[in-house]
C-alpha cells in the first residue's frame, strides 16, 4: 500500500524540493501550511507518517491523538528533536527519525557570516552608504587573526568551522562532553572546560544540542564570567541563550555583539510574514533595534545542497520505516 504522509509547516522551496525528490520514492504526500500542534493534529488522520520541523509542537498530547488517529512515525526534517516529546511517542509506539546531517558546510558557512557581518559593521555600512553617506565612523572592526574562538559543542558542524576559522589565523578552543581528542589534536584545537572557554574566548559559538542541561546556557552566571566585549554567535537552537540575560549583557557591554539566526521564542515569527504587523514580543522588537546585534530567521541550513539532502534523507527514512528495514536515524 502507498504510504501517506501529513507534511507540516510546508513553504513553496520546501514542496518544489520534496516534489522532486519524490518522484524516486512515490509517497502520497499531503502538504499543510499550518504547522502541527494541537489545534491541526485532526489532519493526521488515516496517515501513515507526519513531516515535521523545528517548530512543531509534538508534546504528549499530539502525540496520544496522532497514535489514535493511527500514525506510526515522526520524521523530522532537521537535526534536533528538542520540540518531539520522544518518552510519549516511545510509549505510543511511534518511532522518531531525523536528519542528523544535511550540510555542517552551510551552518559553519553561516555562522562565520554572521561574525564577520558583525566585526565589521557589513549591514551598518549598506545602510549607509545607500544614503549617500560614506563616512567610516563607528564602522571599526578588528582582525580575525591571532583572536580565540570558543565553541560549545565540537560535532559535524563545530569542525567545519573550525577548519574555517583556522583559515583565517584563529586560535581556537573549544568545551564538549565527548570531545574527538583526535581531530582536535590535527586540527590545533584546545578542549577546555565551560568557565576557561568563556575567559578565553572573544567569539564565542554555540553547536550543542538543546538539552535539559544546555537550556539557557548563557544566562547571567556565564555571561559575567566572559571577555569584556564578546561576540556571541547562535545559529543553533533559540532557547540556549536566555533572552533577557543577552539583553541585559549588550546594555552593559560585556556583550559587545551577538549574531543570532535563532530565538528564544522564534515559533510565532519566523518563517513567516509578519511585516505588516507590530511585533508584539518585547525583548524581540528591543534586540531587532539594536546596531550592534543581527537576528536573522533561522536560515543557515538553508542552501541548495541542504534543502535537496533533507529531502532525500527524510524521504529514505520513511522508506526504511515503511519496508521494515533498521532505521538508521532513528531518535532513541
Amino acid at each position: 500500500m502507498e504510504t501517506k504522509i501529513a507534511f507540516f509547516d510546508s513553504k513553496s522551496y520546501d514542496k518544489d524540493t520534496f516534489e522532486k525528490v519524490n518522484k524516486n520514492f512515490g509517497f502520497d504526500i499531503h502538504y499543510y501550511k499550518e504547522r502541527l500542534s494541537m489545534n491541526t493534529v485532526s489532519l493526521t488522520q488515516g496517515v501513515d507518517a507526519v513531516c515535521i520541523f523545528v517548530n512543531a509542537e509534538c508534546d504528549a498530547r499530539v502525540i496520544e491523538r496522532m497514535a489514535q488517529n493511527g500514525v506510526k512515525l515522526i520524521a523530522l526534517r532537521c537535526a534536533g528533536f528538542n520540540n518531539v516529546d520522544i518518552k510519549a511517542a516511545r510509549q505510543y509506539g511511534i518511532k522518531v527519525v531525523r536528519v542528523p546531517a544535511y550540510s555542517p558546510h552551510a551552518v559553519a558557512e553561516y555562522a562565520v557570516t554572521l561574525m564577520m557581518a558583525l566585526n565589521r559593521k557589513v549591514y551598518r555600512s549598506v545602510y549607509r552608504t545607500r544614503e549617500g553617506n560614506f563616512k567610516l565612523n563607528g564602522l571599526l572592526g578588528f582582525d580575525m587573526y591571532g583572536k580565540t574562538a570558543g565553541l560549545i559543542g565540537m560535532g559535524r558542524i563545530a569542525k567545519e568551522l573550525i577548519k574555517i576559522l583556522k583559515g583565517f589565523g584563529m586560535n581556537v578552543v573549544a568545551y564538549d562532553l565527548y570531545p574527538d581528542e583526535a581531530f582536535a589534536k590535527e586540527y590545533q584545537v584546545k578542549m577546555v572546560t565551560l568557565d576557561e572557554l568563556y575567559e578565553q574566548s572573544d567569539i564565542i559559538s554555540l553547536h550543542c544540542p538543546l538539552t535539559e542541561e544546555t537550556k539557557f546556557i548563557i544566562n547571567n552566571e556565564s555571561i559575567t564570567k566572559m571577555k569584556y566585549g564578546v561576540m556571541i554567535i547562535n545559529t543553533g537552537r533559540g532557547k540556549l541563550i536566555k533572552t533577557e540575560d543577552l539583553i541585559d549583557g549588550l546594555r552593559s557591554h560585556q556583550i559587545g555583539s551577538a549574531g543570532l539566526d535563532v530565538y528564544e521564542e522564534e515559533a510565532n515569527y519566523f518563517y513567516e510574514d509578519r511585516s505588516d504587523k507590530m511585533i508584539d514580543d518585547d525583548k524581540l522588537a528591543l534586540l531587532l533595534m539594536m546596531p550592534n546585534v543581527i537576528i536573522t530567521s533561522h536560515q543557515a541550513f538553508f542552501t541548495q545542497e541542504a534543502t535537496h539532502n533533507i529531502a532525500v534523507t527524510t524521504l529514505q527514512n520513511i522508506l526504511d520505516f515503511a519496508e521494515d528495514k533498521p532505521l538508521v536515524n532513528e531518535v532513541k
